[in-house]
């Protein structure tokens, strides 16, 4: 999923992606550019549509055209979706950036109104199980019918087809349903707010279950979304944070600060993780000094 040139490190290559909620148009260029120009691996946006966070495919397009050799990179919604559609989208992007789409795929965010704001079944995991498969097919220029609960269509070939073949599709999740799914198809894992504990623990039930599927997730494709602040963070920001972190600290599962920041990226490569989409909890008045910050603390790790 993330190309093969770099140094291995701890016998994984280690790449490390920036991410960013809410960014003003105005900053999104200088946001891009300075990712390919600091050398950081790859651009992730979200889908999230009840904040002010760019739509990512016409905003990742754009930074494609930009920037020709950056890989762009999203958590992109299931519910809510027509299948085929996205499954267009995604291969669209691919195609026209050269096969540089790095794409994560989320049943969204289980708060309001977000969760009023996507719709879609309220079984979102059995969505995803049912949605792989076909979106597979379909990417792969097969003629596809289907009718399950949440897709039903008939007798559709897409083309263009994603320039990537396969085009890869990581999952993220925590829940014993997401490892095994994982496990089970997909071809990645990017988790978050977890500790390095959990997610060796969590890449041990990924594996197992890929076994069981007689399959394997490759070594290299095991990350973490992992989110940093600058200063401790405020009773709000803890206790939305706190909410979604299973039971963790939010000292365990946030680092403050870069130095901090680094120690939580070499700890989870001491457990065998090695691509990261690292994010600032509150976007940055500069992100060329932001960038140029983050190069210095932890830009090595890649190189």
């Amino acid at each position: 999923m993330y190309g093969a040139a770099g140094t291995t490190v701890r016998g994984v290559k280690v790449r490390i992606g920036i991410g960013t909620g809410p960014t003003a148009p105005d900053v999104l260029g200088e946001l891009v550019d300075g990712i390919d120009e600091t050398g950081f691996d790859s651009l992730w946006l979200p889908e999230i549509l009840s904040v002010g966070v760019p739509d990512p495919w016409v905003a990742l397009a754009w930074a494609g055209a930009r920037r020709p050799a950056l890989k762009l990179g999203t958590t992109a919604l299931v519910p809510g979706r027509n299948l085929v559609r996205l499954a267009k989208q995604a291969a669209t992007l691919d195609v026209l950036t050269d096969g540089r789409l790095l794409l994560t795929l989320v049943p969204g965010l289980n708060v309001q109104p977000e969760r009023g704001a996507v719709g879609g079944p309220a079984r979102r995991g059995a969505l995803l199980d049912e949605a792989l498969p076909v979106l597979r097919r379909l990417w792969a220029g097969e003629r596809v019918s289907h009718h399950g609960e949440g897709i039903d269509f008939d007798d559709v070939t897409l083309a263009p087809l994603p320039a990537q073949q396969p085009l890869e599709v990581w999952l993220g999740g925590m829940t014993p349903a997401a490892l095994e799914r994982c496990g089970r198809l997909g071809d990645g894992w990017l988790p978050a707010l977890c500790t390095p504990e959990e997610a060796a623990a969590g890449r041990a039930v990924i594996d197992a279950a890929a076994a069981d599927a007689g399959r394997a997730i490759d070594p290299e494709h095991f990350g973490v979304s992992l989110g940093y602040s600058h200063e401790p963070l405020d009773e709000h920001a803890a206790a939305a944070i706190a909410r979604r972190a299973r039971n963790n600290a939010v000292a365990d599962v946030v680092p403050v600060g870069l130095d901090e920041l680094r120690v939580f990226l070499e700890r989870f490569v001491d457990v065998g993780f090695s691509k990261f989409v690292v994010r600032p909890g509150v976007p940055p008045a500069s992100w060329k000094a932001e960038l140029a910050a983050l190069a210095d603390a932890v830009g090595d790790l890649q190189t």
